[in-house]
């Protein structure tokens, strides 16, 4: 009996999670076409296959469910992106790759919520504004470091400042991903991009 309970829960827990990751999925697909500010609630709910009360009984509202997108989208790049490129050790080769990664990470129409919501969001004092800036300056540090690093290794030539490198290199990937938008060049252009702003070598 406490076996079958515990299964019970189990499967009970699965498919909360697989209802969240749905109204996610759907809400940055939202975010990202229609802005945060036009997009509604209602919408989200049954493009994910929902109703707004099935939303609600997980997310508060909006700001609530914004929020959650920004994490998962976070959660998703880190996994599929930003650990699998701490296994390569010289900087301007990491730095290459996760330019190719995260090109065909952009390739989901969820990609561009986080560049749609800083547009959106630029210079207000808000939670979602903040949650972004908490999100890209940490990654805009490590970027930094790298670059700091592969200068002194000798892998990355001397330049601008290694932060404003680091800010260039981090908008290089975002504009590059958006202007493209998606295969066959996507990864060649970005790649491109990258090594000009290094100044790599265009092999």
């Amino acid at each position: 009996m406490t076996h079958q309970r515990t299964a019970e829960r189990r499967t009970q827990a699965e498919r909360i999670e697989l209802t969240r990751n749905r109204l996610l999925e759907s809400a940055a697909r939202g975010f990202s076409t229609y802005g945060y500010g036009n997009v509604r609630l209602d919408d989200i709910a049954r493009e994910a296959g929902y109703t707004r009360g099935a939303l609600y009984h997980l997310f508060a509202g909006k700001e609530e469910l914004a929020l959650a997108v920004i994490d998962w989208v976070s959660r998703t790049w880190q996994s599929e992106v930003g650990r699998p490129a701490e296994a390569i050790g010289d900087p301007a080769e990491r730095l290459l790759w996760t330019a190719q990664a995260h090109a065909k990470y952009c390739r989901r129409d969820i990609a561009s919520v986080l560049m749609s919501l800083r547009v959106e969001f630029a210079g207000r004092n808000h939670p979602v504004a903040q949650a972004i800036t908490d999100l890209m300056e940490p990654l805009k540090g490590t970027v930094t470091k790298l670059i700091t690093k592969g200068r002194r290794l000798g892998s990355i030539p001397a330049g601008p400042p290694p932060r404003a490198l680091a800010s260039a290199y981090l908008g290089t990937l975002e504009g590059v991903t958006a202007a493209v938008g998606g295969p066959p060049y996507d990864v060649q252009l970005t790649t491109r991009a990258v090594r000009g702003l290094l100044g790599l070598p265009l092999t």
